[in-house]
């Protein structure tokens, strides 16, 4: 499994002092391996008890398998290698479910009828904002903290203090409540001035209202996807194509198409 944190790509205008910083404290959280390894073992479901054992970068993980494993790179033979996945965690201030499967296939424009496109990626994506999946943070106590932490921040940003004051006043509360507190209190002034550093408060507050705009957009171009989606399934009903041969020419779940059916059949 590959660890990672979810990544924008486009940095000219959606938050990108409020991904830096918490991307930042996030891996800095992060940076004791035993608190990693468990934070590996409550996503993937494993009881490693090693450290030094845990491979997070992929290509470094997989250097390793062919060493281990005397794999011969350069040879024509088809090669062996683990079940990969790929987990992002999400805790943006967009509404988002406790978990969500991200295909690079859900991008693409200008799909054609039947053509499977050649390249696909699939992640799933875990919202670690504070209430969201409770089991993961139950498994996980320092995710949890961290998630309480940033939950705290932002409040006291709502309430409109001036950024270091808030900042303070959370780290503050924090402590009290024995929240991320080993960090806090031996290593306070990195955390403040990890924050003060990559925090853009006006363009935090721009991303709170263009994430406002952007549901509304991206509603109508679901909307817009739907009704494609019906045209092309009318389409093949007209062919005399099954609800079954129609799902897998669309690669849509059957009960998806189904759904559509059903909705034809009502007009």
């Amino acid at each position: 499994m590959c660890i990672t944190k979810k990544v924008n790509m486009d940095r000219s205008e959606y938050p990108t002092a409020d991904r830096e910083y918490k991307d930042r404290l996030f891996r800095f959280v992060f940076n004791n391996r035993e608190d990693l390894l468990s934070l590996y073992n409550a996503v993937a479901g494993t009881s490693y008890t090693d450290p030094d054992s845990l491979g997070i970068n992929i290509a470094k993980l997989y250097e390793k398998i062919i060493a281990q494993n005397n794999i011969n790179i350069y040879s024509s033979g088809a090669k062996k290698f683990p079940f990969p996945q790929h987990i992002v965690f999400y805790n943006g201030t967009d509404s988002q479910p406790d978990q969500t499967v991200l295909r690079l296939s859900d991008l693409f424009e200008g799909q054609e009828d039947g053509k499977t496109p050649a390249l696909e990626c699939v992640t799933v994506m875990l919202n670690i904002n504070y209430g969201h999946n409770r089991a993961l943070m139950e498994k996980c106590r320092r995710l949890e903290e961290y998630s309480i932490f940033i939950d705290r921040v932002r409040g006291r940003l709502a309430e409109n203090l001036p950024l270091e004051e808030a900042i303070m006043a959370a780290i503050d509360d924090c402590i009290q409540d024995s929240i991320l507190k080993d960090i806090l209190i031996q290593q306070k002034a990195e955390v403040v001035q990890m924050i003060l550093e990559t925090f853009d408060k006006d363009k935090y507050e721009k991303a709170i209202k263009s994430e406002a705009y952007e549901d509304g957009y991206t509603e109508g171009r679901k909307e817009g996807y739907d009704l494609r989606l019906l045209e092309q399934v009318q389409k093949k009903l007209a062919r005399g194509k099954s609800a079954e041969e129609i799902a897998q020419d669309l690669e849509e779940t059957p009960e998806t198409i189904a759904g559509l059916i059903s909705r034809l059949q009502e007009k």
